[in-house]
Parts: structure tokens; C-alpha cells; sequence
């Protein structure tokens, strides 16, 4: 039975013909930074060998390399969100692609690994400045009606950013064009930058929160701190060894966010300017919405994690086989995010969460594969990821829109923000456990020697596992979702 939401969601008719088209060239304008921002979060660590090398640097320093701009991103993203409300989201994005791109450069142009750390944590930055704008400006631009259809091509993106950022890294060091080697992965984002800004000037309306009466310093420093000491231990816990310090840095997390809370639920009840409205959580759909997105996200970048040390290092494959032995999946998640709309305005709720079964069960097949295969090629695991990825496009651009359905223009800002970060938090929760699991039982079966394919095998197809019940948590709480009422 098709359920409200789906019923809402086709309820409103498409407006003038010439107004829909400029709304989806704004979307064709903020999807690109989109894509290229979470790339940027996987591509290099395809350039991490050659980047270790031409740089001499350490084993601590290049995780600072990959941990740096994952840190800066999540920790900005709220504050970014709520700078687009007071000073306009148009002028949020230009001003964030144009940091994003200069600090590619200075990436790509790094003489030392330090500068290099430096600059990626100035891109992080930068990406948590402009990434909330691109859900804001959906949900301001679009109504209801083809909100559904937007997060759709929305999700799209999301899915192909996701996967194609080791088959981008690999074949870009595979050229090697003009000798530049990684560099070419932070210089990709140039001509890229370049091009995105000139049409944001062009094409994309503004729109803030007229209501905003200053930024919530405050506010900002609590949630800066507060989600640094959160995402760091998460981020780089497993690698250091889980020393105390780690778990007292968790600690403070808690209690720093627990004061962030309350300081704003004051702010938001006085009718002050806060950092992010609390009366967000008033609504059960936003609310519910939100612990599925951290549930169903916390299980996405552990699998690709996972998955890449299996192909790569347990059976051998170079980053490039890698990639395009991977590149199923982005076509199925592209493919069903595309049309997912039409799908759940036909079948409703149903449908979503039909795709977290079928990624659910795709992921179980590739735990058999994993057992059962013992010289891997391709065509092994491509089918599999092709099914996982249909399943994931299913869930993802369904979910976005289910979380921000019932969200106001004014409070846009706001729940991009808590949305973007919550899903950051998740995947980071998600490979800290699940990549420990991983690490955990290769150790049990490599018993002290060199972890082989086997030992690699079931260790993989354990932390699958724990994949497999994020994703099935997520099918089951969608069932807590109410069907949400548009404000108009």
C-alpha cells in the first residue's frame, strides 16, 4: 500500500515549465561540488604510496594526510551551514568552492608532507563551508512535489562519488600526465573549481534565514571541539593503539556536546539566533529520520574500506583493478537513486526499504564469494556490488528526503548541517568498529605470520557481518518513520 508520504510527494503539480527548468540548472550547478568534495575523501588514498615516497614522509604523517581533511570537514560542517543562513547560501558556496580549489592547488603543488597536511586540512575546511549549502539550496529551491525527484539525482552523486574516487585516483596515477603522479589527484579539482564557481555566480539564487541575527560563537566553539574530539579518536583510534588518551578524548566529547545541546535549546527557547534550532528534534520525522541516517551511513564507508584491503592487499590487485572491479556498484546506486522517485511515489515507504534487504542481501552474497572463491577475479564480485549498489540508491536519496520532508526554509540551514554532520559521525563510528572487527579476526587467522588471501578472506566476510546488520537495523527502523506532513 502506498503510504502518505509517497501520496504527498506526487500530490503537488509541477509549476511553469521555465521554473522548473532553472531549478534543476541550480541543481546541475551545486551537485559537481557535491561530487568532487567526496571524492576528495578517497581518491587520495589510491596516491598514498606515491605520496610517501616522492615526500619521504611517515606513517604517522600520512594518515594525518587522510585524517586531516576528514576531520576539518566534519567538524565545519555545522558552522558552515549556519554561515549560509546569516550571509546567503549563494555566497556560502562560491566562497567555499573558491577555498576549496586554492587549497587544491597548494595540495597538488605540497614540496613537503607537513604543507601537504596543512593544505588538506584548509580543503576540509572549505568543504564544510560549501557542502550543507547544496542540501539548503535543494530544499529551498525545489517544493515538495520534486523534492523527491531532486535528492533522486542528488543521490546519484553521492553514490558515484562515493565509489569512483580509487578508480579517478588510480587511473589519473596510471596516466601519469606531464609527471605529475599524485599530484594530478589534487589538481584534477582545479579547471573543475574553476568551472563550478563561474556557474554558481551565474546561475544560483540567494536565499538565508532572515530571521538570523549574528553567528553563535559560542555555539561554534562547543561543536567545533566537541565533534574534534569525537571524530579524531574515531578516525584515528584503531591505528594508535587505542591509548587512554583516546578514550578520555571521547569522554570530553560527551560532556562538550551535552553543553552545546543544552546552550542551544536556551538559545532556540529565548527566540535568539542559535547555531542550530532545537525545535528540529520536535519533529518525529526528523528525529527518527536522523538515527537512520546515522545507522544506515555507518555501514557505507567501513564496507568500502574493508572491501578495498581485500581486493588490494589480499588478492592482489592493483588500485586501478580495484577501482573498476568496484564500479558495478556506482552504476546500481546511480541507476536506482535516478529512479527512485518514481519508484516510491508508485510503492511507497515499501520500496526503500526493499532496498535495504537487496543490499542486505547482496552484501551476504559477497560473503560467500569471499569464502567460497579462491582465485578472485572481477567478474566474481562485480554482479554482487551491481546488486548492493541498486539496493543502496534505493535507500539513500528515499532517506535524504524523508529526513528534510518537513524541515522550513528557515531552519534549513540547520538541518543540513546536523544531517551532514550526523552521517560524517556515523561513518566514522562505523570504520572505527567494524574496520577493528576487521583487523581483530585477521590476526586471529594470519596467528602471528603474514595475513594471506585466506586469512584476509574470512576477515572480510566477518566484518561483513556487522555490515549486514547496520543494514538491516535500517529496514527495520524505517518502520518508526511517520509519514511526513509538508509545512507550507
Amino acid at each position: 500500500m502506498v503510504d502518505e508520504w509517497a501520496a504527498m510527494s506526487a500530490a503537488d503539480p509541477t509549476t511553469d515549465a521555465a521554473v522548473s527548468r532553472h531549478r534543476f540548472a541550480v541543481l546541475a550547478t551545486v551537485l559537481p561540488a557535491a561530487f568532487m568534495q567526496l571524492v576528495d575523501v578517497s581518491i587520495v588514498n589510491v596516491a598514498i604510496p606515491s605520496i610517501q615516497r616522492q615526500l619521504h614522509a611517515s606513517y604517522g604523517v600520512i594518515e594525518l594526510v587522510v585524517a586531516g581533511y576528514q576531520l576539518a570537514f566534519a567538524c565545519t560542517l555545522i558552522t558552515g551551514a549556519r554561515l549560509g543562513d546569516l550571509f546567503g547560501r549563494k555566497r556560502l558556496f562560491v566562497v567555499g568552492m573558491v577555498a576549496f580549489t586554492v587549497a587544491s592547488m597548494l595540495c597538488g603543488a605540497a614540496p613537503t608532507s607537513w604543507l601537504l597536511v596543512v593544505a588538506r586540512v584548509l580543503q576540509g575546511v572549505a568543504s564544510g563551508l560549501m557542502y550543507p549549502q547544496v542540501l539548503s539550496v535543494i530544499q529551498v529551491t525545489f517544493p515538495p512535489a520534486e523534492r523527491g525527484r531532486a535528492f533522486g539525482i542528488y543521490g546519484a552523486t553521492i553514490g558515484l562519488a562515493t565509489i569512483l574516487g580509487p578508480l579517478l585516483g588510480g587511473l589519473l596515477i596510471f596516466l601519469d600526465l606531464g609527471g605529475l603522479d599524485w599530484r594530478l589527484v589534487f589538481f584534477v579539482n582545479v579547471p573543475i573549481g574553476i568551472a563550478a564557481t563561474a556557474a554558481a555566480v551565474s546561475i544560483l539564487p540567494e536565499s538565508r534565514d532572515h530571521a538570523a541575527r549574528g553567528l553563535d560563537l559560542v555555539g561554534a566553539a562547543l561543536a567545533t571541539v566537541g565533534l574534534f574530539c569525537l571524530v579524531f579518536p574515531l578516525t584515528e583510534g584503531r591505528s594508535r593503539g587505542w591509548p587512554p588518551w583516546i578514550f578520555a578524548m571521547i569522554i570530553a566529547s560527551v560532556a562538550l556536546l551535552s553543553w552545546f545541546w543544552i546552550y542551544e535549546r536556551k538559545k532556540t527557547v529565548r527566540g535568539e539566533s542559535p547555531l542550530i534550532y532545537t525545535t528540529l528534534f520536535r519533529d518525529p520525522t526528523f528525529r527518527r529520520g536522523m538515527l537512520l541516517a546515522v545507522v544506515f551511513v555507518a555501514g557505507l564507508p567501513s564496507f568500502f574500506f574493508t572491501l578495498t584491503l581485500w581486493l588490494q592487499i589480499g588478492n592482489g590487485f592493483s588500485p586501478l583493478h580495484a577501482g573498476l572491479t568496484t564500479f558495478p556498484f556506482a552504476i546500481g546506486t546511480g541507476l536506482s537513486s535516478f529512479l527512485s522517485d518514481r519508484i516510491v511515489r508508485r510503492f511507497g515507504r515499501i520500496a526503500v526499504q526493499a532496498g535495504a534487504v537487496v543490499l542486505s542481501v547482496g552484501i551476504a552474497l559477497l560473503v560467500v564469494v569471499a569464502l567460497s572463491v579462491e582465485v578472485l577475479s572481477t567478474w566474481h564480485v562485480s554482479w554482487v556490488l551491481l546488486m548492493s549498489g541498486l539496493g543502496m540508491g534505493m535507500v539513500m536519496a528515499p532517506m535524504v528526503n524523508m529526513v528534510l520532508y518537513n524541515v522550513p526554509e528557515r531552519e534549513a540551514g540547520s538541518a543540513s548541517g546536523v544531517l551532514s554532520t550526523g552521517q560524517q559521525v556515523g561513518g566514522a563510528l562505523g570504520v572505527a568498529v567494524i574496520g577493528w572487527v576487521f583487523f581483530a579476526r585477521l590476526g586471529f587467522y594470519a596467528r602471528g605470520a603474514p595475513p594471506g588471501q585466506a586469512a584476509f578472506a574470512h576477515a572480510f566476510a566477518e566484518s561483513l557481518i556487522a555490515n549486514i546488520a547496520l543494514f538491516v537495523a535500517s529496514a527495520l527502523l524505517l518502520f518508526m518513520l511517520p509519514s511526513p506532513t509538508p509545512r507550507r
